[in-house]
């Protein structure tokens, strides 16, 4: 940490660190009795409270104590979004453990390599893992013992993973006379691996008083908009960026917290938000898209949803467009990475513009959004000098605050900072009234004839059509233009599409030069461990492609 002066006169507050553990405190204290709801693995629905919450955490904390867990030791989970995750956080990370959650969605090898880099001491896992552990288990060198979360009934006869203990008897067995302990508010709390940067997996090693900054900020009303009265089921998941921090925001309001464990299909989705009244979720844009297909196909309609965060990648125009007017629900365009814990911006309106027609306030939500407090940003060219906020010119985007990365855990990578400021990998633009908009990932830009092709406009137009699921855009070699627009499509179920109506289709809403050269049809898009198209496997799948010849 770099060292600030100080003024001749210091403030006379209360120096009280910025901790985990005091979100569930307050929780408890303040919303104790209101309602944590979890959709089992075992398929049933568990029903508590904070208070009881924050009663098994502690009995949790004093359990990680009696396995010998100390400060600053890294310890895993490997798990869907329910209630016992939740203690864990609050366990391990208000323990002064750090919490390292780990994406199950990842080859076991993977995983053994993410858990020997972080050198984890245990490793926690819901049964539905139970296969996916003895896959790997004997590959982890630091992990002393496994704990599975479930009841005792439910713990397997044999198995090949060592030191295999019950989440519940740990539990059971333990006190809940348990003080948080105060200490320095910038220690580590909590470990996320981004599958993002090249190479292998980085680890994003966040700190208490990050996470609880981060907390307020993404609470407020331009942002996330939680409070008491949403019922929040947060579908993103708590392996992935800490599901963008709802376990701690959503307890921080006092909110009523649903939790859908494994189950992410349409049906089980909309069942469970109608059973628990279900005011607000975030989630990627492939898990909405099931969502809606599902109830669209079934003329249902939302009784109490009222508004969602999409991120993680582009939410489509379209989809945009279904939510607000065939269901009446709020999408707010939300932008972050794993780096930045991980929220940077949100797309919410300004009073000005309250009187523009609908079609501009749309244009205007369609972007990834203005920056909250804490996350400052701007674009440069490749030469590193800061370019024009005109809401035309795109650059690199860049960002700095007080919940964005400094480094990557142990170093890895280097120095990756230019100038104080982390490079996102994102080409953007940035309008006059501060709202950023991704023109492109810098990896996925099309480079033709000297000029930048944005591919994501290229896939909201191609989604808006009304016989397309899904599309990705990529550059495929041109003997003259260098590059230029592949367009790879998933049809609607039952739906006939030529690829000469579909690039009729962007007539008059692009630069001609823009229109994808061809169209191939698959039957199904790659989609990586975070709910994110791959572009990188469907490159290299048409990496050979021929374009055809005018």
């Amino acid at each position: 940490m770099s060292e600030f002066p100080k003024s001749p006169l210091m403030g006379q507050m209360m120096n009280q660190p910025l901790l985990i553990s005091s979100i569930i405190k307050h929780a408890d204290r303040y919303y104790g009795s209101n309602e944590i709801v979890s959709r089992r693995v075992e398929g049933d629905i568990h029903r508590y409270t904070y208070r009881d919450c924050h009663k098994r955490s502690r009995q949790m904390a004093n359990a990680l104590a009696s396995l010998g867990v100390k400060m600053g030791d890294r310890v895993a989970t490997l798990a869907w979004n329910g209630y016992r995750h939740l203690e864990l956080y609050y366990a391990i990370s208000g323990s002064g453990a750090v919490m390292h959650t780990i994406n199950p969605r990842l080859h076991p090898e993977q995983i053994a390599y993410i858990a020997n880099h972080a050198e984890d001491q245990y490793l926690f896992f819901d049964l539905t893992f139970l296969p996916l552990v003895e896959a790997f288990a004997a590959h982890c060198k630091t992990v002393k013992g496994f704990i599975m979360m479930c009841d005792r009934d439910r713990m397997p006869a044999e198995t090949k993973i060592p030191n295999l203990q019950c989440y519940e008897d740990l539990v059971a067995s333990n006190s809940d006379q348990y003080e948080w302990p105060l200490f320095d508010e910038n220690s580590a709390s909590s470990l996320c691996y981004t599958s993002g940067t090249t190479g292998n997996p980085k680890g994003a090693l966040y700190s208490h008083r990050s996470t609880v900054l981060h907390s307020y900020a993404s609470a407020m009303p331009d942002a996330l908009n939680v409070s008491a009265r949403d019922s929040v089921l947060p579908v993103v998941p708590m392996f992935h960026v800490n599901a963008w921090g709802l376990p701690y925001s959503v307890p921080l309001t006092g909110a009523k917290m649903v939790f859908p464990g494994p189950a992410l299909d349409g049906k089980s989705l909309f069942d469970l938000f109608e059973q628990e009244k279900v005011t607000f979720s975030a989630g990627v844009p492939t898990v909405w898209l099931g969502l809606l297909t599902y109830v669209g196909q079934n003329n249902l309609q939302f009784s109490s949803f009222k508004r969602t965060v999409i991120g993680g990648s582009a939410c489509p125009p379209a989809m945009m467009k279904t939510f607000r007017e065939k269901y009446n629900v709020e999408v707010v365009h939300a932008w972050g990475m794993t780096e930045m814990s991980p929220l940077g911006t949100t797309g919410t309106l300004q009073s000005h513009h309250l009187g523009l027609p609908p079609e501009q306030q749309t244009a205007v939500l369609e972007k990834q959004g203005h920056a909250i407090f804490g996350v400052d940003m701007k674009i440069v060219g490749d030469d590193g000098k800061e370019l024009p906020w005109d809401g035309k010119t795109y650059g690199n985007l860049l960002v700095r605050g007080p919940w964005i990365i400094s480094s990557y855990f142990k170093n890895e990578g280097g120095d990756v900072l230019e100038d104080g400021w982390f490079p996102t990998g994102d080409v953007a633009t940035i309008d006059p009234d501060g709202y950023m908009q991704i023109t492109d990932r810098s990896k996925d830009v099309i480079k033709s004839g000297g000029e930048w092709i944005g591919t994501i406009d290229l896939e909201n137009i191609a989604m808006a059509h009304p016989l397309v699921q899904q599309a990705a855009c990529i550059g495929v070699f041109h003997p003259k233009w260098d590059e230029r627009p592949l367009l790879v499509v998933v049809k609607k179920p039952g739906a006939e599409v030529t690829k000469e109506e579909l690039i009729q289709f962007y007539d008059g809403k692009i630069a001609k030069w823009w229109t994808p050269d061809d169209v191939t049809f698959v039957d199904a898009l790659p989609i990586g461990a975070t709910g994110k198209v791959l572009k990188n496997r469907i490159r290299e799948q048409f990496k050979e492609y021929k374009l055809p010849t005018a």
